[in-house]
């Protein structure tokens, strides 16, 4: 019966050494679980937004910033996009497959139909036809005048070709000075609620701090967008104008060889 007892005690002792055990196990897995979740980075963009779409996220962004300087920034960004798009496009229109149409002319020069190669300088576009056209009306005046001619209108061309980098120059300038300013002026603004408040508060300094960020970010941002475009307008207006030298020096021989 003794044995029995104690038997008995022993058995209940060890249930319940088992329980408290899983229980420990159970809270400590809890603990690690919560830790875990504390130090896991977090993503601001979750933090603040959740789940939503892009656009409402870059809107937040865009009011936290101050409606004021960011609305300028994006007024840079537009209007530069604007000057490089149609850029592109007048630039992508004025190449010219000039190897046909020095044949074409030298066809009509050998015929002797040089109003014939007129025409087909002003039926074909692009800064080359126009200046082989200013060419073919000085032909009879020598072939130094016609020189002087190309070269002439080759500069007109070519800064007609340069129009409206300067703007785009302009607002890559400008662009990260105003997000520069919003900074200040975001620190000026926490420096001010510090003031009010008598005590260095880590929101006041932080929110002051995230809009003179943003403003600063948005500015980069439109700078390095524009940058990029302008660098290709520019490596592509080289290119044409290359063309046009070699297209000159190519007309200028061809006249020399047909003169009378």
């Amino acid at each position: 019966m003794f044995l029995a007892v104690a038997g008995l005690l022993t058995f209940t002792a060890y249930q319940s050494a088992i329980a408290q055990d899983e229980e420990a196990t159970e809270q400590t897995a809890a603990a690690a679980e919560e830790v875990a979740a504390e130090e896991a980075p977090i993503n601001p963009f979750e933090a603040e937004g959740g789940d939503q779409p892009l656009h409402q996220q870059l809107k937040a962004k865009f009011i936290e910033g101050g409606a004021g300087f960011m609305a300028l920034v994006l007024i840079c960004l537009i209007l530069g996009l604007a000057i490089a798009i149609e850029r592109i496009i007048t630039l992508s229109l004025s190449q010219t497959n000039t190897a046909k149409l020095l044949d074409s002319i030298e066809a009509a020069i050998k015929a002797g139909d040089v109003e014939k190669a007129k025409d087909i300088c002003r039926n074909t576009r692009g800064p080359v036809a126009s200046i082989f056209y200013q060419g073919l009306i000085r032909m009879d005046q020598g072939v130094e005048n016609v020189e002087k001619a190309v070269t002439s209108y080759g500069s007109v061309q070519m800064s007609q070709l340069e129009k409206g980098l300067s703007w785009i120059s302009l607002f890559i300038g400008i662009a990260p000075m105003l997000g520069f300013m919003g900074t200040v002026i975001g620190l000026i603004q926490a420096f001010d609620a510090i003031e009010v408040a008598g005590d260095i508060s880590p929101n006041l300094v932080a929110g002051g701090m995230k809009v003179a960020l943003i403003t600063t970010v948005g500015g980069l941002i439109v700078a390095i967008i524009l940058q990029l475009f302008y660098n290709y307008l520019v490596s592509k207006i080289d290119t044409i104008v290359t063309q046009m030298e070699d297209a000159s020096i190519s007309f200028v021989d061809l006249l020399v060889k047909y003169q009378k």
